[in-house]
């Protein structure tokens, strides 16, 4: 009652409750006003219902729901042929689209058609290739599944890889073209495990599904004996690992042994990737192992023999955004076993085993284990709808108006709304920059990794740029990335220069977004070739750059012994132990390797880490040498303390 912040009306109504002249329930009029202000939402909560109602997709495709589309689902495990039905029913059409879950496949279909004399176009996030002379659309395009068009017809549609539908991040472009894509005939390729929820999404639009399946062209065994060691590899021999630290140590250790080894994972540009690809397959070529992550599942064409699983633990993200480390799927075994042996191969049989003993029993179980049913397909809000969500409530950022629309959204059991937690990562990272609602969207939906301090950097710079409107030029870009690059001469420079191909990557996506920004792609792609051919060099030297690493300490490989592995899979496989948090081991498989403690100061240790940047560094440090200067100003004896501080810091070797 003494409180003067209050306004008059509450003080009149607190005043007669006191005196039993009103009730306490008069108050709820002045909370409900209150609350509003706090939680805008209270005043649209159904508007914003309405708008989030994510319940029956198929109605947000009217141009194919206007047409009766033949469906027919090719079905095998890897290595069956069912993509190539797929494909030879698109080459004969009169007009044909091909959506692939990878730039490789969209590359390697774009390839097929023009050389089988069927003129067709690519589409990917970050290229787009006409060729046609005139620049007029060719009747035929390879693109990757984000990028298919819903309002074009064609004759034929292919949508590879259906079983990623289920995909935590990526499943609503699988599910956008399933529903969306205007097609005569609409072939879907991929494991069986989707065949039920396919044919009950398409139950709801009147489609049926015929459904044909393919059996394995080339048999495959799983065999009785593990590998133990790598003194017992042979020509053909793939060994696929989880973790770049592995994949670190066991090329240094194939080289050891006088082997020359391919590698490929999922960081390397698709050029390399190829390279590395050739490489292996070139029976002319002394390298005949090959060590890689599971980016050989899908995208790659690969002569092997044989493939070697070096563990069977993988690092993942949960449906809660957190980190575990547990026993591959049945799915994920099947995608890497399935490349040894393969049919257009000069191995026509192909063999899977394990690099422990102890391993190979549950790496059988795993295999021999059905296929779980895919139970849901993903969604994702439109930028239409994130729009709408802002007219009603103008003050929220983006990263709340995604948490606020994830709450309200209401779908079938059929579906799931996708982890919208990589576009909330870009959203906050670019909040303070003033940009349109519908420019800000467009920068989260660009594909970054978020553990690449320098991409995520680089995300934050080319924003700013574009809120000052500045073009962000060949010239400007130059400047920015340090050109020209020198070849690697260790394994942080080739991350570094993987990095700065991932940046261009980015900048040439939003070119095709925002081309008056965004002027130099063509430039940009030039510089980028270039940039891949130096990290091919570096990857065909990849043991040599470990080697360095290693001896000047900058590379800290930690190769367990064989029984210490085993048993480690052997009590994660008996419990399926989980994780979490970030000091798991999945995080230390997935992370690139560190410096040992006190190898380096904890500035040098964070710089390293991307946690901070030489400039904040430096700022940090004229802050703090400022304090000093200021406290030194009121205590006198300080100041004797703050200059013998300053000469500490330009000692030769400080940090």
């Amino acid at each position: 009652m003494q409180s003067h912040s209050l306004d008059v009306d509450v003080h009149i109504v607190l005043n007669d409750i006191c005196f039993s002249a009103a009730h306490v329930d008069d108050l709820f009029p002045f909370f409900m006003r209150h609350a509003k202000q706090i939680f805008p939402v209270l005043d649209c909560k159904d508007d914003l219902r309405k708008i989030s109602d994510l319940r029956i997709p198929p109605n947000w495709y009217p141009e194919a729901r206007a047409r009766r589309r033949k469906i027919i689902f090719h079905s095998g495990p890897t290595n069956s042929g069912k993509t190539y039905h797929a494909i030879q029913k698109y080459l004969s059409a009169a007009s044909g689209a091909y959506c692939g879950p990878l730039k490789l496949l969209a590359h390697e279909i774009f390839e097929k058609s023009n050389t089988a004399g069927v003129p067709c176009d690519l589409v990917t996030g970050e290229e787009r290739v006409t060729v046609k002379p005139d620049g007029k659309q060719a009747a035929h395009v390879a693109c990757t599944v984000e990028m298919c068009s819903v309002i074009t017809p064609y004759e034929v549609a292919v949508i590879d890889e259906i079983q990623m539908i289920k995909d935590p991040a990526r499943g609503w472009a699988w599910t956008r073209a399933l529903l969306g894509l205007c097609a005569e005939e609409l072939h879907l390729c991929g494991e069986s495990a989707a065949i039920d929820l396919v044919t009950e999404l398409l139950y709801t639009t009147g489609e049926e599904v015929e459904v044909r399946s393919y059996n394995r062209l080339t048999p495959i065994s799983v065999l009785d004996h593990a590998l133990e060691s790598l003194d017992n590899l042979r020509p053909g021999d793939c060994i696929v690992c989880f973790s770049k630290n592995d994949i670190y140590s066991v090329s240094r250790q194939i080289e050891i042994r006088g082997l020359e080894s391919a590698v490929i994972y999922g960081s390397l540009p698709p050029g390399t990737k190829l390279a590395q690809a050739k490489k292996f397959n070139d029976p002319n070529d002394p390298c005949k192992i090959l060590v890689a992550t599971d980016a050989i599942g899908m995208g790659l064409n690969l002569s092997i023999r044989r493939i070697i699983f070096y563990s069977l633990l993988k690092p993942s993200i949960n449906e809660k955004g957190e980190k575990e480390i547990e026993p591959i799927t049945t799915s994920q075994a099947l995608q890497i076993a399935g490349r040894a042996g393969r049919f257009s191969s000069r191995f026509k049989e192909g063999e899977v085993t394990t690099m422990n003993r102890e391993d190979l029993n549950l790496l059988k179980e795993i295999l021999n284990r059905p296929v779980e049913p895919i139970r849901a397909a993903g969604l994702h809000p439109t930028a239409e709808q994130i729009e709408m969500f802002a007219y009603h409530l103008p003050d929220t950022t983006l990263s709340n108006l995604i948490d606020i629309f994830v709450d309200f959204s209401q779908v079938d059991g059929q579906y799931f709304v996708c982890n919208m937690d990589d576009f909330k990562f870009s959203a906050e990272l670019i909040q303070h920059i003033p940009l349109s609602l519908r420019v800000r969207y467009v920068f989260c939906t660009a594909p970054i990794n978020k553990k690449q301090p320098f991409v995520c950097s680089s995300l934050l710079q080319f924003a700013r740029q574009f809120s000052r409107n500045e073009p962000l030029t060949f010239a400007w870009l130059r400047r920015y990335i340090k050109w020209p690059l020198l070849p690697p001469k260790n394994i942080k420079d080739l991350m570094d220069l993987e990095a700065i191909h991932d940046v261009l990557d980015l900048y040439l996506w939003l070119s095709y977004r925002f081309m008056d920004m965004f002027p130099d792609a063509s430039l940009i792609r030039d510089l980028q070739k270039e940039l891949d051919g130096i990290i091919q060099e570096g990857v065909h030297n990849i043991t040599k750059l470990i080697k360095i690493s290693e001896t000047h300490k900058l590379l800290h490989l930690e190769s367990l012994p064989a029984g210490s592995q085993s048993r480690l899979s052997g009590t994660l496989k008996s419990q399926a132990r989980r994780t979490r948090g970030t000091k798991t081991l999945g995080n230390k498989a997935a992370e690139p390797p560190s410096l040992e403690a006190g190898q380096k100061s904890l500035a040098s240790r964070l710089v390293q880490q991307g946690l901070l940047t030489p400039d904040l560094l430096r700022q940090l440090e004229r802050e703090w040498l400022t304090q000093q200067s200021e406290h030194g100003e009121q205590r006198t004896d300080s100041g004797a303390s703050a200059k013998a501080t300053r000469r500490k810091k330009k000692e030769p070797g400080s940090e």
